[in-house]
């Protein structure tokens, strides 16, 4: 039977040793019941991450995104796939665009009966290239890993590929990595983000797989639809408050003007500073198509920041104290 390993069928999950697809397949693997097997793709199959996947059920292959040629396999006789690109790899737009198609042509060659594409809204929708606001990078986009997965969700489309169009939003797992509170010069730590007052869309990567397998688990029904996905929207002085409250220790906010923040000079600084502007400024649209009371009930184990919080202190105060 087409798409099936013994009577299960297969999903091809792109990424499955990172946040999104690794997300996907430990929801799959956890959930006998489901119907479905996965197919974790990886471009490193002998590493821990991939034999952990083996070990907990998961078929590993070996395929690169950039190797158009190495992807025939991973589709081969797959039902579904769960498509995601890494921006933050090589920073470049048009790389992740040329990802894109080539995983959608693939798809499309195998037959692949419904794919999920993990994307995100074109910010110059709300902030035009032309605009003063915010600085024009990589030549043509407000905020590149926004607008580059936006312009490739018609490759799924134009390739004939059934396709759910996945949007996610600011993953917490961000306050453990790339954006962990800094002690100010008084010592207290602080959420340094140019948010002003507007409320940030946040939600558990967790969330993102659960919420991939519900759409899996809908058939047919959802092919052809953009699902927006968030667990909580909170301004970033609500996220600090319940910080403090979590790791019984003093988080406070520290606005940031968007330039400030982009003149931080860390790598990808000001695409990073895009990104919080345009969640910022369009705020009230963003949080909007988020409809969290539709999210629950594709998802009804979706966490809200303080159950996330809640499964994280320790986490969080190693994070915050190394």
């Amino acid at each position: 039977m087409k798409g099936s390993m013994g009577e299960k069928k297969t999903i091809t999950v792109f990424g499955a040793t990172g946040s999104q697809g690794g997300g996907l397949a430990r929801a799959i693997l956890a959930d006998p019941e489901s119907g479905f097997a996965v197919r974790a793709v990886t471009r490193h199959a002998d590493s821990p991450q991939a034999q952990e996947l083996t070990r907990l059920g998961a078929e590993v292959v070996q395929a690169d995104m950039d190797d158009e040629a190495s992807l025939a396999p991973a589709f081969e006789h797959a039902y579904g796939a769960f498509l995601v690109t890494n921006f933050w790899e090589h920073i470049s737009a048009e790389r992740e665009k040329a990802q894109a198609l080539a995983v959608a042509r693939a798809a499309s060659h195998a037959g692949v009966q419904h794919a999920i594409w993990s994307t995100l809204e074109d910010t110059r929708a709300c902030i035009p290239l032309e605009d003063p606001r915010m600085p024009t990078l990589q030549e043509k986009y407000k905020v590149p890993h926004f607008d580059g997965k936006a312009e490739a969700d018609h490759y799924f489309t134009e390739e004939g590929v059934p396709t759910t169009f996945l949007r996610t939003t600011f993953f917490w797992e961000n306050l453990l990595t790339t954006f962990v509170p800094q002690r100010g010069e008084d010592g207290v730590l602080e959420l340094v983000f140019p948010m002003g007052d507007s409320r940030l869309a946040g939600i558990a990567v967790e969330d993102v797989g659960k919420t991939a397998l519900a759409v899996f688990k809908r058939d047919t029904d959802l092919i052809a639809a953009t699902v927006s996905i968030a667990g909580e929207h909170l301004t970033v002085a609500d996220m600090a408050a319940a910080l403090t409250e979590a790791i019984g220790e003093t988080v406070r906010y520290r606005p940031l003007a968007a330039d400030g923040f982009r003149a931080l000079g860390f790598p990808g600084a000001d695409e990073a500073g895009n990104m919080f502007q345009y969640y910022a400024d369009c705020a009230d649209r963003f949080t909007a198509a988020r409809d969290l009371a539709a999210v629950r009930e594709l998802n009804p184990d979706l966490q809200d920041f303080g159950t996330w919080l809640a499964a994280h202190r320790d986490a969080l105060r190693t994070a915050f104290t190394t």
